[in-house]
């Protein structure tokens, strides 16, 4: 009898140490969470935006940052010499996946890892940056979204040519640094120049300190209107340029319908909102086992259209009733 009570006697205190160990150890090995590297090519103030609709998109596909998931924050405040340090730090870090923004820091992103999956917005062709494959097979790590504003970038000049049909020069707006973009992009307007009887002037901002430069040089080129092409510094400064052109009485379009909210007379472009909602949806999918090599680059299917009425007043200028009605929306 005594044995047997020494037997529970022992069996009771070693049962008893695991039970209080288990949760101890448990607690001290915290459950692991994937952490998402965010490579931003302007600051981070600039990019406020952006991460909140990617945090929108990352929330419908089931992570919410700091339950489930973390993300890593890089800024490369327009310097885009930058993007290769800083993607190189993510990639040493061995992040799960990185999200990015631009066609610059994408080509950087290209050039670090063929192993972390990517997920990049750009306005340009990926294919013809030679970032994937195929649009429905890119085939390697990287996949995301491109809003096309190169591509469109000749309508912009149609609608702008529109409204004002007497012009003659009309001046486009692009940021040196980003030299592929920058090819791309006044290759492109000299086609569509061309077509419409215009004369190109191209003006180039790779900085903030340049846009006065810029808006005080269009007279001396004696421009009739700007077209402001796709680029994170302008995007990230868009409100500005959006004021710049009014104050210097300048038609002027561009991509992002925050131009136009702030002064600019038009926009023609993609939907923020959209893409970078869905750069955070297609984080989730690979987060939950899809491959970026099996996702296919997703294109806008919709392009929003603002006329900033009361520009056009100040400016002088009768936009046809016919363009009114095709515009998603009129700001009075």
């Amino acid at each position: 009898m005594a044995s047997y009570n020494a037997r529970r006697k022992f069996l009771a205190t070693l049962l008893g140490g695991a039970a209080v160990a288990w949760p101890l150890a448990a607690r001290a090995q915290p459950s692991a969470v994937p952490v998402i590297g965010w490579l931003g090519s302007e600051s981070r103030d600039s990019e406020h935006v952006r991460v909140i609709h990617f945090r929108q998109g990352l929330k419908e596909a089931g992570y919410v940052e700091g339950q489930n998931v973390a993300i890593e924050y890089r800024f490369a405040d327009g310097q885009y010499d930058r993007l290769t340090a800083l993607i190189t730090d993510l990639v040493r870090r061995q992040v799960t996946i990185i999200a990015l923004t631009g066609g610059p820091a994408a080509l950087a992103a290209k050039g670090a890892t063929t192993t972390i999956p990517i997920i990049f917005e750009v306005a340009d062709d990926p294919v013809r940056l030679g970032l994937v494959a195929s649009l429905n097979r890119p085939g390697g790590n990287l996949t995301g979204l491109t809003s096309l504003n190169v591509e469109v970038a000749p309508k912009q000049w149609e609608l702008l040519h529109e409204v004002i049909p007497a012009a003659t020069i009309i001046a486009l707006l692009v940021n040196p640094a980003s030299s592929t973009r920058t090819e791309s992009t006044t290759r492109d307007a000299q086609v569509a120049t061309r077509r419409l009887g215009l004369r190109p002037h191209i003006l180039h901002a790779s900085s903030e300190r340049d846009f006065e430069t810029v808006f005080a040089s269009l007279a001396q080129v004696q421009a009739d209107a700007l077209v402001i092409g796709p680029d994170s510094l302008f995007f990230s400064r868009i409100e500005q340029l959006g004021m710049l052109t009014l104050r210097h009485r300048v038609p002027a379009i561009c991509p992002y319908r925050a131009f136009a909210a702030a002064g600019g007379l038009m926009s023609y472009g993609a939907s923020v909102t959209d893409l970078y909602r869905m750069v955070g949806v297609y984080v989730g999918r690979i987060l939950k086992g899809e491959r970026a090599a099996d996702l296919p680059v997703q294109q806008p299917t919709k392009f929003e259209f603002i006329i900033n009425m009361k520009t056009a007043k100040v400016l002088g200028l009768a936009v046809p009733n016919s363009m009114q009605l095709l515009a998603d929306e009129v700001i009075d």
